[in-house]
């Protein structure tokens, strides 16, 4: 019996240990997947453009199509490359953190730029008026474009997440990011799905709805998901050029190149304490933030013509397929 007891005990600790454990993980998850909030917001925001031009019945499908390429981009690849980097070249984690804040001024620069009439943006290419009359191949195109887009932007999300993450034993790291990489998954193309399918509930509220309330309800969901998407659109290009700004200061600062990020924090400081004091954590906060954000659209504004000359004509030209017409 008491031999029984002792293995009960042992069971019991194991367990709480198991549980400490994945609360760890969770936790760590969770503080990770907000440092990488501007990639996963405007991957919210580019998404539903991929599912544009579908019969309805066809845009959950490929929605879970492009979810299931994004869990293989950061699970099969990116998974193992983030690792191996902790492992073996933890120096290179910083410099490709500040390529991916680069990337991410560039393309929240070239998104108000192209706002604004002053670059043509991604749309802007070979082909780009071929239309692809075949329902099939349209949807294979555009699932393989926006995996592919996914790809870039799971990156930076693994990338902030590993910076974020404490150091710990290989499998808790593993762990975090395999966690990471679900929630946030699930999170953006979950959202996605939602967003994409608000207009459709909206239609049939408002024309099969019992309640006058209810019918009012869906003519407002409908007349108001258009301008529900630009919202969108904007805080995503917002959060993009704040988390680049900021990534991109902060990589100077470790490279002994302070000054910048010293004057943003004295002048957010200088700021904060014009303000009554209950407020002036939140509007410190805000003030830094709006920096970090002018810092980086200066930044992407630079960036835009080697992005545009060089980068994305590369980009396409090793990744990119001739659209064929029906």
């Amino acid at each position: 019996m008491s031999g029984l007891i002792a293995l009960l005990d042992d069971v019991a600790a194991i367990a709480k240990v198991a549980a400490s454990s994945i609360d760890d993980v969770i936790g760590q998850a969770a503080k990770a997947g907000t440092k990488a909030a501007g990639a996963v917001i405007d991957d919210a925001a580019v998404t539903p453009k991929y599912v544009q031009g579908f019969e309805a019945s066809r845009e959950l499908p490929v929605i879970w199509r492009i979810t299931k390429g994004s869990l293989k981009n950061k699970l099969v690849f990116l998974l193992p490359a983030g690792l191996a980097l902790s492992a073996f070249a933890p120096w290179a984690i910083a410099p490709l953190l500040m390529l991916g804040g680069a990337y991410l001024c560039f393309e929240g620069a070239e998104k108000v730029a192209h706002a604004l009439g002053w670059a043509h943006g991604h749309e802007d290419f070979a082909h780009k008026e071929e239309v692809i009359e075949d329902p099939a191949h349209l949807e294979e195109q555009k699932a393989q474009g926006a995996i592919k887009t996914d790809f870039i932007l799971s990156a930076e999300i693994m990338t902030i997440a590993l910076s974020a993450i404490p150091t710990s034993t290989f499998w808790m790291e593993a762990a975090t990011l395999a966690a990471v990489a679900v929630m946030i998954t699930v999170a953006v193309y979950g959202s996605v799905a939602i967003i994409v399918k608000m207009d459709d509930l909206g239609l049939v509220m408002a024309n099969k709805g019992r309640l006058g309330l209810t019918r009012t309800l869906g003519r407002a969901i409908v007349r108001g998901m258009p301008g529900f998407l630009k919202l969108l659109t904007i805080v995503g290009t917002a959060a993009m050029l704040w988390v680049g700004g900021s990534i991109i200061v902060h990589g100077l600062e470790e490279l002994g190149l302070g000054t910048l990020g010293h004057w943003i924090h004295d002048a957010a400081y200088a700021v904060a304490h014009m303000v009554p004091p209950a407020i002036e954590g939140a509007t410190e906060w805000v003030a830094k933030a709006a920096m970090d954000g002018v810092f980086g659209l200066a930044l992407g504004l630079l960036l835009i013509p080697i992005g545009e000359k060089i980068v994305t004509p590369a980009w396409r030209a090793i990744f990119a397929r001739k659209p064929k017409k029906a």
